[in-house]
């Protein structure tokens, strides 16, 4: 059975940031749920990769898919896509079962790589998620011209939006992917592993912009990632994944030393330091960026 932990144990108030909290206070209000998980399990290849998993995400929240390597981050991502059948449960998209080709849904891959020298423009690129669903060439019009304006305007993109995307920056690249996944105005945006590789600053600034684009177009959008401390201070809610095993709820109310020590199985120390959580499983800290197989340790 899935871990959702539903009260919240005590915690401080500033670890899961004014800014989320301010936010779920607005969407508490007549909020429609656009994704439903409910009890998914998958069987791959003879293993199991997910078990029992469930959580809710509503329009306007952004809600991290926190897990290390192999705890089953981006199968879930096929699974809701409609790329994978699960082996039980179900998911629906706004109340209907998923299926593949989905407008309803955008969807950033990971390790996305630009060649640069492809002579494709950020604009270009944006364009091409317009019709993305469709055969043939995309014919110019004044219409799409302005919904790629505005996309590209949305991430704050315009300034270079006649760029070879390829010449741009990690975090460049990135906005203008982002671009290219909201052009088709969904209304659940799935985004793996897109912090990977970023420096610092390109790192904070996407985070913001993900977070400004869920309160003002109202999409709810999910991140996997492995570093949960960047989205601490905009995330609304969080779906910690290890063994295939799901816990989901606020960050005070998942990472705890009882909800990750039931979702591990066996003890898991949270630890406050300097307004971060070190969360500790075994003897010694591993890096929190943990490998595959290892105890869980994330920094927050």
């Amino acid at each position: 059975m899935a871990h959702t932990i539903l009260a919240s144990a005590e915690s401080s108030g500033e670890s899961s940031g004014e800014n989320a909290i301010a936010r779920r206070q607005s969407q508490e209000n007549g909020s429609q749920e656009i994704l439903s998980v409910d009890s998914v399990s998958v069987h791959l290849d003879g293993r199991q990769v997910l078990r029992d998993v469930s959580f809710v995400l509503k329009e306007g929240e952004l809600t991290g898919l926190i897990g290390s390597n192999g705890a089953g981050k981006t199968t879930l991502f096929r699974v809701i896509l409609g790329l994978v059948a699960p082996t039980s449960g179900e998911v629906l998209l706004a109340g209907a079962p998923r299926s593949r080709r989905n407008r309803l849904v955008g969807y950033l891959p990971q390790d996305v790589s630009l060649d640069p020298d492809m002579p494709l423009r950020a604009r270009d690129l944006v364009a091409l998620g317009v019709d993305g669903h469709r055969l043939g060439l995309p014919l110019p019009s004044a219409a799409r011209r302005a919904l790629v304006d505005e996309m590209l305007e949305a991430v704050e993109a315009s300034s270079f939006a006649n760029a070879r995307v390829g010449k741009l920056s990690g975090g460049e690249q990135q906005r203008v992917l982002i671009a290219h996944a909201l052009v088709g105005r969904p209304r659940l945006l799935l985004l793996d592993e897109p912090l990977a590789n970023l420096d610092l600053r390109s790192e904070q600034e996407v985070v913001a912009l993900l977070a400004r684009i869920s309160t003002e177009q109202g999409v709810a959008i999910l991140i996997s990632t492995h570093d949960i401390n960047p989205l601490v201070p905009v995330m609304d809610r969080v779906v910690y994944l290890a063994s295939g095993r799901a816990a989901s709820g606020t960050t005070d109310e998942v990472v705890t030393t009882e909800a990750l020590s039931a979702l591990y199985g066996h003890h898991v120390d949270v630890v406050h330091v300097h307004d971060r959580v070190l969360v500790v499983a075994g003897r010694e800290p591993v890096a929190y960026r943990h490998r595959q197989e290892e105890p869980v340790v994330e920094v927050i």
